[in-house]
């Protein structure tokens, strides 16, 4: 069935599931997964025309209009702050997939700390996202592949590197699909529709937020991957949106757009499912602005964090201290050897500075131990904080 908008709804075949008979289970529940179930059937899009009311196109394109402009005020900036919005974004995309972790978990997670798995696996959404965006140019399979497998490759590399190939379902029981929330395609047919999803992802002739929605909802709805699906789709948005040209230097978190009502996201995917795919549009539209709205916010309090230190450092003005405090703001946590490699001094140097920054109040050792000595800019990861807790006021998603 083809919608309004052009847009055909998914198709369903009935397919065999048995239950081995070691498996540990009632008779009861036993009986009612093994028969038959039925998967999801994706429609061929890579030549489809979406038809988009000129209202929900109009504000579509006015978030484009209005990433643009933060792109091109933030991406010049003095204070590189593109690592910590796309830092930003990591979190907020796990947190729809209910990882959740402080700011400061996240910045000792990026130096090796492994104490914290949602810290850690937050560290590895953001490297997804990177992926996503070295490789916006080459959009194809491969590509996406990789994308998961910088995701997941270093906790489950049995996951990474191909497709699925068992049925995955959304929802309902381990047993087997029948009562779940959404079946997505049976294995086999994965392949093909990603290669479908490729050559739509690939055409510019569509406006791109309606764009980057429709592939990321194609994308979720396919599932092609074992695990890792929501947080590798929504990177893919961000790599649309640099192959489109409507982002060249920052990540716009949208994620923590999308944040503000999950359900009202997750139901979009269902409408998008059955052939309606303005409201998927629509929170995507929605979350564009918000995301702007509390990113800027965000960048502003960074900004007087700056200012505030620069008050309070006294150090000459081709000091390290001054390199460090800007490094700060795109990482947050540090220790002598990052600091080190990354400003190019030596140890002492680098001691010296993060000495002048403790006593300044702008870092805090986060451990005591001589060799593992690491500091956190708690301003820094205050700030960080404070971006997550808007974003995160809202009601447990019904859909994984």
């Amino acid at each position: 069935m083809v919608s309004d908008t052009g847009w055909p709804a998914l198709g369903y075949e009935t397919l065999d599931w048995h239950i081995e008979p070691g498996v540990p289970m009632s008779n009861t529940a036993r009986r009612r997964h093994d028969q038959p179930y039925e998967a999801a059937i994706t429609p061929h899009i890579a030549d489809i025309v979406p038809k988009v009311g000129a209202e929900v196109l109009a504000a579509a394109e006015e978030a484009s209009i209005a990433i643009v402009r933060f792109d091109a005020e933030y991406g010049d900036r003095i204070v590189p702050f593109s690592s910590i919005l796309l830092r930003s974004e990591s979190a907020a995309s796990s947190r729809i997939e209910q990882l959740t972790a402080s700011a400061k978990a996240i910045a000792l997670a990026e130096l090796g700390d492994g104490s914290r798995k949602n810290a850690t696996m937050i560290v590895s959404n953001a490297q997804a996202m990177e992926a996503a965006i070295d490789l916006a140019d080459h959009l194809d399979a491969s590509s996406i592949i990789e994308m998961q497998a910088a995701l997941l490759g270093d906790q489950h590399p049995e996951w990474v590197g191909k497709w699925r190939d068992r049925q995955v379902w959304i929802g309902g029981r381990r047993y087997g699909p029948h009562d779940s929330l959404f079946t997505p395609p049976h294995h086999d047919r994965v392949s093909a529709a990603m290669a479908d999803l490729v050559a739509f992802a690939g055409r510019d002739d569509i406006q791109a937020l309606v764009h980057a929605a429709l592939v990321h909802a194609q994308f979720e709805t396919i599932h092609p991957f074992p695990d890792g699906n929501g947080r590798t789709g929504r990177a893919i948005i961000h790599a649309l949106l640099r192959r489109r040209g409507i982002t060249r230097n920052v990540t716009v978190p949208i994620s923590a757009g999308l944040l503000v009502d999950v359900d009202a996201y997750f139901d979009s995917l269902g409408d998008f499912r059955r052939g309606n795919i303005e409201p998927i549009i629509e929170q995507m539209t929605d979350a564009a602005f918000t995301a702007i709205g509390n990113a800027t916010e965000m960048l502003s309090d960074l900004d007087a964090i700056a200012a505030e230190w620069r008050d309070r450092i006294t150090a000459r003005s081709d000091s390290t201290v001054w390199q460090l405090a800007e490094m700060l703001m795109r990482q947050p946590g540090i220790n002598s050897n990052v600091v080190e490699t990354a400003l190019g001094v030596s140890r002492p140097a680098a001691l010296n500075a993060i000495g002048k920054l403790e006593d300044a109040g702008a870092l805090v050792k986060a451990r005591g131990q001589e060799r593992n000595r690491a500091w956190v800019a708690v301003d820094v990861v205050a700030a960080l904080d404070r971006f997550a807790e808007p974003s995160g006021r809202r009601t447990k998603p019904t859909v994984g």
